[in-house]
């Protein structure tokens, strides 16, 4: 088995945004319909939840670019390729639809768009930067090290990270503001991407890099 990488708290700063991934209604809310997969009364949910809050406000107190990816599809689904298991459960359940409660943001994690370098992008598949401008963003602002955290882990998150390496970007997983419905399977998904980003606390993703702005 080959050692994990060495932290690339090591590697030559570089400017960093945030990408904050699925922190919607139907994905985090004991209500909606896909969730993480914990009970409203499990404090992992809460734990979960204000990780991200932290990792929103250290962004914007650091005036870090902050990019927040929604999915969401038309009430008809039309617009959603329904190719694998993942797809076909989220139009069986009516999950996401635009412009409904479900799709929107979880209260406590707004974003801000009135604030500079604050987005929100849409998507539609599992890599937040397939079939939207993410890329293009991120070259505009000069970005090249990403924060990466969301829900689900093993899906939207890993998927995102891969990406990102392929693109050429370092990434770093601000693991706990993430989730899956199952700790087994984030675990495994954490472990699976320490070939390719750093695996860090809020804290420590927000602290490792100087900021250049």
């Amino acid at each position: 088995m080959p050692t994990s990488p060495a932290s690339t708290s090591l590697l030559p700063l570089q400017r960093t945004a945030v990408l904050a991934l699925h922190y919607q209604n139907d994905v985090l809310h004991p209500d909606g319909k896909i969730r993480v997969g914990l009970s409203a009364s499990d404090p992992a949910r809460d734990r979960v939840i204000a990780a991200a809050a932290k990792l929103i406000a250290g962004a914007r107190h650091a005036a870090l670019p902050l990019i927040h990816v929604r999915i969401a599809f038309r009430p008809d689904y039309a617009d959603l390729v329904q190719n694998c298991w993942i797809f076909r459960k989220t139009a069986e359940l009516g999950a996401v639809q635009e412009n409904t409660w479900g799709a929107a943001f979880y209260d406590a994690l707004q974003p801000d768009e009135t604030r500079a370098n604050e987005l929100v992008i849409r998507h539609q598949r599992t890599s937040a930067f397939i079939g939207t401008p993410l890329e293009q963003i991120l070259m505009k602002l000069g970005v090249r090290h990403l924060i990466v955290a969301g829900v689900a882990t093993h899906s939207v998150v890993e998927m995102t990270v891969r990406h990102a390496v392929d693109l050429g970007y370092e990434v770093t997983v601000a693991a706990d503001a993430c989730a899956a419905a199952d700790p087994a399977i984030h675990a495994a998904s954490l472990d699976s991407m320490r070939l390719l980003a750093d695996i860090a606390t809020v804290d420590t993703a927000l602290a490792q890099r100087e900021i250049q702005r």
